[in-house]
C-alpha cells in the first residue's frame, strides 16, 4: 500500500469516526494547560487531572506561582511522576512568564520552549490546543501508532515521526490529528495488548496486515 493511499484512507476514518476530538487534560486557561501539560510528561492525564484542582485553587495564575518556591509547590504536586524536577520547573516557568511575557503563556512555539520544564512536545501541544498551531506534538502513544500503522517509516526518535507526520497531514488538520492519534493510542492501539480486531484502522494498518499475512 502507498504510503499516500494509507494516510487518506486513515484521516478519512477519523474525520467520520472521531469528528470532535481533544485533550484529556482538565484546564480553564493556557496557563492551566502549559502546567498540565508539564506535569503530563511520563505521567497519565488521569493522575494529572486527580492533582490540579488543589494545585490551579492555591496557584491560579503565573502571578500567584511565581511567588512560590519549589518547595512550596511540591506539596501539591508530590503524586505526580518526578515532583522534585516539576516543582522546580513549575517555579521557574511562573517567574519568566511574569519578567518577560507580562504572565501570559506566549503563542509562539520557541518562546514556549524558552520556557523551563517546556520541550518541543509541550509547546506543540500548548500551540496546537490553545492556538490551533499546525504543528505535531509527537508523544508515546502517536510514537507508536505512526510506527505501527505505517503512517511513519524507519523514525527512531520523535522529531522524525513528527517530521513525517507533518509532511503527510494536511496542515489544516494537524491540531486534530494530534488527538486522534493521542486517543487511538491510548483506548485502542495500546502499548502491551493492542485491541486489533476492535480497530477501525485495520485494514491499513502495516503491523496488523504484516501478522495476518504470516497466518
Amino acid at each position: 500500500m502507498r504510503t499516500k493511499d494509507r494516510y487518506q484512507a486513515v484521516i478519512e476514518y477519523f474525520q467520520q469516526s472521531m469528528p470532535v476530538a481533544e485533550s484529556e487534560l482538565n484546564y480553564s486557561s493556557p496557563f492551566e494547560l502549559l502546567v498540565a501539560v508539564i506535569l503530563s510528561a511520563q505521567c497519565t492525564d488521569k493522575r494529572v487531572n486527580l492533582t490540579t484542582p488543589a494545585l490551579f485553587k492555591a496557584f491560579p495564575d503565573a502571578q500567584s506561582m511565581a511567588q512560590a518556591t519549589a518547595e512550596e509547590i511540591f506539596p501539591y504536586i508530590r503524586s505526580i511522576s518526578y515532583p522534585n524536577n516539576k516543582a522546580k520547573h513549575l517555579a521557574a516557568m511562573a517567574r519568566m512568564l511574569v519578567e518577560e511575557f507580562g504572565g501570559e503563556v506566549p503563542s509562539d512555539i520557541k518562546d514556549l520552549q524558552r520556557l523551563p520544564g517546556v520541550g518541543r512536545k509541550t509547546a506543540n501541544v500548548v500551540g496546537a490546543v490553545i492556538w490551533q498551531k499546525e504543528v505535531m506534538p509527537v508523544d508515546t502513544h502517536v510514537f507508536r501508532v505512526a510506527a505501527r500503522v505505517g503512517l511513519s517509516r524507519g523514525a527512531k526518535t520523535p522529531l522524525q515521526t513528527e517530521l513525517q507526520l507533518e509532511k503527510n497531514i494536511p496542515s489544516h488538520l494537524l491540531p486534530i490529528a494530534h488527538h486522534w492519534l493521542i486517543l487511538h493510542g491510548r483506548y485502542v492501539c495500546t502499548a502491551r495488548a493492542p485491541r486489533c480486531e476492535e480497530c477501525g484502522i485495520k485494514e491499513w494498518c502495516r503491523e496488523f496486515l504484516g501478522k495476518k499475512s504470516e497466518k
